[in-house]
């Protein structure tokens, strides 16, 4: 009997200390910055570790649980959110360094009661067909936000106001971990905005600031004001280099002369006629912009294939795409990228195609379903930036940061349900799908950029 208790008490004995060095060599694999708060190997359960690290992620996003709030409060609908944390987003300072040759068109023209004292854009009407009679059949009307917005996806941050310094914080910091180095940002003149906004020069200073700590930089993306015209164009120049032409966020790309000049994107440039446009742009002009302090690259958008013509006799430096739907324009079609590309070399011209994750705006043209292109899990977004790579272009142009009616937007965006709408999101994948593909062909573009343009006599930097 004495035997047995002995060789139980071995045995046991052996067992603890099994037990023990079991529990030591585990903790050795915890995670260096592992802190007390996550069992180890939480990690590999992708949504209870999204739960444990909720409050953490978004507590300093002071913007987001204000209008989350202000949501749960106005609503009796059911909502489904899911929020990543913060491991969906790479640290800074393990990202490749900025690639300034691939652009991302930005608006900053949202606003919400808290900031702007009403919603703005968020409640964008219902636009009607041009035919009366097709109008009768589909909603009218405005949209109502919070629960309804004038957009079939959900952003992440909720119904932000453009004037949020965490939102624009935010933005900058998703830019930046998608290795985009400029963003072409929306712009008015003071004292005008598009027929849904309102003015936002404002704030340009603090775009310019936020956009500066991430290394990006900004440039313009001048829209169709009203009575827009050689003249005030010169103007409106000169008040961008003026007053922001000295920010070190303030965009320049260096030319093949070894000039780095101010690049104007001009949206819907073709409503205005070449020959006003030759006043400006050319240097025998009436109000001629050439060799002057306010010179700079006026790229012109190419909607059909007759631009190509006008656009040269305008004087313009380039040409970009915009529209994320391929086949909807000349411009905008893949196929036509090669002879567009061969042009602009013809006619020393800078070709920038633009691409898109994909194209929804039934939200706002109820009517204009037959122009969606469903993104297909990054799948048609990949196409595109395939495309754009084989056309060897100067600069890639991205349809868009966050351009929500048209759901062109790579920002962040959440499942989510009311009691009228289901919200389309990028699942399965995590919110940040678009920005992780966006940082992955942006290092391909920057290798592949390096290897043709010295052919090319492209700058390399």
């Amino acid at each position: 009997m004495a035997k047995f208790r002995r060789r139980t008490c071995i045995i046991l004995s052996l067992f603890i200390l099994f037990i023990f060095f079991l529990m030591m060599g585990l903790k050795m694999l915890r995670p260096n910055k592992a802190t007390f708060g996550d069992p180890f190997g939480l990690e590999f359960l992708p949504l209870l570790h999204q739960q444990t690290r909720l409050g953490k992620s978004f507590d300093s996003q002071n913007n987001d649980k204000i209008n989350r709030e202000t949501s749960n409060k106005n609503l009796k609908s059911v909502e489904i959110t899911m929020k990543p944390s913060k491991v969906s987003e790479p640290y800074l300072e393990e990202l490749q360094p900025l690639n300034y040759y691939l652009h991302v068109f930005y608006y900053s023209w949202y606003g919400n009661p808290q900031f702007d004292g009403k919603y703005i854009h968020w409640n964008h009407p219902v636009l009607k067909h041009w035919d009366p009679r097709l109008t009768k059949n589909y909603p009218q009307g405005k949209h109502s936000p919070p629960d309804d917005i004038g957009s079939s996806f959900y952003p992440e941050l909720g119904i932000y106001s453009s004037r949020d310094p965490s939102v624009i914080e935010t933005h900058m910091k998703q830019m930046y971990s998608a290795s985009i180095g400029v963003l072409a940002l929306s712009w008015y003149p003071p004292g005008t905005n598009d027929e849904n906004g309102e003015n936002t020069d404002d704030l340009v200073p603090t775009i310019l600031d936020k956009a500066h700590k991430y290394n990006l930089k900004v440039t313009f993306h001048i829209e169709p004001y009203s009575n827009r015209d050689d003249q005030n164009m010169y103007k409106n120049v000169k008040y961008i280099i003026d007053k922001y032409g000295n920010h070190p966020a303030f965009y320049r790309y260096k030319t093949k002369t070894g000039n780095a000049l101010p690049m104007f994107y001009i949206y819907d440039s073709y409503i205005t006629k070449p020959e006003k446009w030759a006043n400006l742009l050319t240097i025998t002009g009436s109000q001629s912009i050439r060799n002057s302090p306010y010179d700079g690259l006026f790229i012109a958008l190419l909607v059909e294939s007759k631009h190509r013509y006008d656009i040269l006799q305008g004087g313009f430096d380039g040409i970009y795409t915009y529209f994320a739907t391929n086949g909807f324009t000349y411009g905008s079609s893949y196929e036509n990228w090669a002879r567009l590309k061969f042009f602009c070399d013809q006619f020393n011209l800078l070709f920038i195609p633009s691409v898109g994750p994909g194209y929804i705006d039934t939200s706002i043209r109820p009517w204009n379903a037959q122009n969606t292109r469903n993104r297909i899990s990054g799948k048609y977004y990949e196409t595109a930036l395939g495309a754009a790579l084989h056309a060897h272009p100067s600069v890639i142009s991205i349809t868009s940061f966050n351009e929500w009616h048209e759901g062109t937007q790579i920002e962040k965006a959440i499942p989510k349900r009311t009691s009228n709408t289901v919200y389309l999101d990028y699942r399965p994948h995590k919110p940040s799908l678009y920005l992780e593909l966006t940082r992955k062909w942006s290092e391909k573009y920057s290798k592949e950029r390096a290897t043709y343009a010295s052919d090319q006599k492209l700058p390399l930097s």
